[in-house]
């Protein structure tokens, strides 16, 4: 287990608490909004906003956190994250905000304290990049977006 340092900004409602798993098997621990106000924001279809979480983090070394939306917002609201995945460097040390869109046919209301999205921690392989002058062959070869076929 990957331990996560974190601390509230100022004017938090802290008693939301930290972001935490809702079963046994969740890969991701779910991220309220928390209004320093105890507000709400409405966004109009096609809207997004930057939403508070309240929260700011240490991700140990090696290790990134990836903000993916939450499928039951998705699917009865449209609610997502145009960024999906976002992702949160190990030295980042601001404020957690999300970024919400509503890619619904109708107004919704994001109040304080729902969930909004799911954070995800993940390790990051760092690459060495390296210029060639010619790629290895493979049978796919050049073949993109929709190249292997549809079934």
């Amino acid at each position: 287990m990957v331990s996560v340092a974190m601390m509230w900004d100022e004017g938090a409602d802290r008693e939301l608490g930290l972001p935490h798993y809702a079963s046994a098997g969740a890969a991701g621990a779910d991220l309220r909004a928390n209004f320093p106000d105890r507000g709400e924001v409405v966004l109009a279809p096609g809207a997004r906003a930057l939403i508070p979480t309240g929260l700011r983090m240490a991700i140990p070394e090696g290790y990134e956190v990836q903000i993916r939306p939450r499928s039951g917002l998705a699917l009865k609201h449209g609610i997502t994250l145009p960024n999906t995945p976002g992702t949160i460097d190990s030295d980042y040390r601001g404020p957690l905000g999300v970024i919400v869109m509503n890619a619904g046919q109708e107004s919704f209301t994001v109040a304080h304290g729902e969930r909004i999205a799911q954070m995800i921690v993940a390790p990051v392989v760092q690459s060495a990049f390296e210029l060639v002058e010619s790629l290895p062959e493979t049978l796919r070869g050049e073949g993109g977006f929709g190249s292997t076929g549809t079934r």
